[in-house]
């Protein structure tokens, strides 16, 4: 019985795809994009736990940018596996700041289930339901 739920598994995908990116868009994405510079420079300087010590505005506005705009091609599943690996990574860098500063677990265990949730995400791909796999259709159909 509980097989003939397979059929379900791309209608799945894509309610976990829109969930998982308008939360993370709204809840993480729209406070760190519209906190401007001074945010950017404070987000940006999580990088230096990687040794890279310059232009923290511009390395935070990348990871506002990457959390605010790249769900909108998670939820789509347009350029799904970048957009998931794009993700995968600035949740790694926020993991490793956890880490360095010896953060207590409860703030290590968030971003590490982000982590291995875009990276999974990246694995399995978007689904039937998604842009990507309407173009590779079409691109199929033409040849």
């Amino acid at each position: 019985m509980l097989n003939s739920f397979n059929r379900f598994s791309d209608t799945g995908m894509l309610l976990l795809r829109t969930g998982v990116g308008l939360i993370f868009m709204t809840i993480h994405g729209y406070a760190k994009i519209s906190g401007g510079p001074e945010r950017w420079v404070g987000l940006g300087s999580s990088m230096s736990a990687l040794g890279i010590n310059f232009l923290p505005g511009f390395w935070g506005f990348m990871s506002a940018f990457t959390e605010f705009v790249v769900p909108l091609f998670i939820i789509f599943g347009f350029l799904f596996r970048p957009a998931a690996l794009l993700l995968t990574i600035n949740m790694a860098v926020a993991l490793s700041t956890h880490f360095i500063k010896l953060d207590p677990w409860g703030k290590i265990a968030y971003p590490l289930e982000l982590v291995i949730l875009f990276f999974a995400l990246f694995l399995i791909g978007p689904g039937r339901y998604s842009i990507d796999e309407f173009l590779s259709r079409r691109k199929i159909r033409n040849k």
